[in-house]
C-alpha cells in the first residue's frame, strides 16, 4: 500500500535543464520513475543562468513573485518560473533572482573558482522553496532533497519551519552531493543561517564544521533518511553515527521501485506512535 503519496522534490540540477553529471540525472530520473508510481508529486530547481529560459519554456508565475526574502539583514527578491516537460508531463518550478542565480552559473563562475556566496546561495534557495510552497496550499508527505545546494532545508523544516501546516507532519530524505567544494564557510555564515529558532548551533557535532563540506553534513543530520547516489565512505561513515535510515546507491532502472519504497519506509517512522497520540 502507498503510504507516501505526495512527493515534494527540491534538486540542485536536472539533466533536462542543464549539462547531464550524475546529480542531475539522479534529480530527472528519480522524479519521473517516482511519478509514474501513482505519486503526486511537486519539483523545484535554481533558474541556473545556463538555462535557456526560451528554449525551455519557462515563464514567470506572477501569483508566486513578489515576495522579498531578507538574508543577513539584506532584501532579495523571489522570482517564481515554471515549465513543463513535454515527455513526462512533470512540472518544475524554478527560483530565481539576478544576484544569486539568473546571471550565474552553478558553483563556479567561468573561471572555475567557486562563488564566495555559495552558502548565501543556498540558503536563499532552501526559504524560497519553502515560502513558495506554502502559497501552492499543498502539503507533502515527504520531501527529498538533492545536493549541496539543498542542504539547509531540512534543517529549517526541522526548526523554523517545524510548525507552519504544510510541513509540520512531512519527513525529510537528503542526498549529498559528491561535489569537491573546498572553500571555507563564510566569515558571516552564523547571520546567513539565522532564521527564527535555526541557529549556528544547528553545526553542532558536524565533523567538517569549517568548510563547504559541512552543508552535506548538515542536510543529511536534520533529514530522516538518507539516499546515497554513489559510494562515499566518508558519507558512509557520518550516516552510521545518526541511526536513521538509509539508502544505498541505486541503478537507474531500479529508481521506480528503490525509491518509492524507501519514501514509505521513512513515511512510516513514527507515524503509528503520532496517529496513537492523536486517538
Amino acid at each position: 500500500m502507498i503510504k507516501a503519496k505526495k512527493i515534494l522534490f527540491i534538486t540542485q540540477e536536472m539533466s533536462t535543464y542543464v549539462p547531464d553529471s550524475p546529480l542531475s540525472k539522479l534529480g530527472s530520473e528519480v522524479a519521473e520513475a517516482t511519478q509514474g508510481k501513482n505519486r503526486e508529486i511537486r519539483t523545484f530547481m535554481p533558474k541556473w543562468g545556463i538555462i535557456n529560459e526560451r528554449r525551455n519554456q519557462l515563464h514567470e508565475v506572477i501569483r508566486l513573485s513578489g515576495m522579498n526574502l531578507i538574508i543577513d539583514e539584506t532584501d532579495h527578491p523571489l522570482i517564481i518560473k515554471v515549465a513543463s516537460i513535454a515527455s513526462t508531463h512533470m512540472q518544475v518550478y524554478f527560483i530565481d533572482n539576478d544576484d544569486y542565480f539568473s546571471k550565474r552559473k552553478m558553483a563556479r563562475s567561468e573561471n572555475g573558482e567557486e562563488y564566495v556566496d555559495n552558502a548565501e546561495r543556498a540558503v536563499f534557495y532552501a526559504r524560497g522553496v519553502l515560502e513558495t510552497v506554502k502559497k501552492l496550499r499543498w502539503v507533502p508527505e515527504i520531501i527529498h532533497c538533492q545536493g549541496w545546494m539543498t542542504s539547509f532545508v531540512p534543517l529549517y523544516i526541522k526548526t523554523a519551519y517545524a510548525d507552519e501546516p504544510s510541513f509540520r507532519d512531512c519527513r525529510v530524505v537528503f542526498t549529498p552531493s559528491d561535489n569537491t567544494l573546498k572553500a571555507p564557510l563564510p566569515q558571516n555564515f552564523a547571520g546567513l543561517l539565522q532564521f527564527r529558532n535555526a541557529d549556528i548551533n544547528a553545526l553542532h557535532g558536524i565533523p567538517q564544521a569549517d568548510n563547504m563540506q559541512a552543508l552535506n553534513q548538515l542536510g543529511m543530520k536534520f533529514s530522516d533518511g538518507v539516499a546515497l547516489m554513489r559510494p562515499c565512505p566518508e558519507f558512509r561513515e557520518y550516516i552510521s553515527t545518526l541511526n536513521k535510515p538509509y539508502l544505498p546507491p541505486q541503478k537507474a532502472e531500479n529508481y521506480g521501485i528503490a525509491y518509492p519504497a524507501f519514501y514509505d519506509n521513512v513515511w512510516s517512522i513514527g507515524k503509528e506512535d503520532e496517529d496513537e497520540s492523536e486517538d
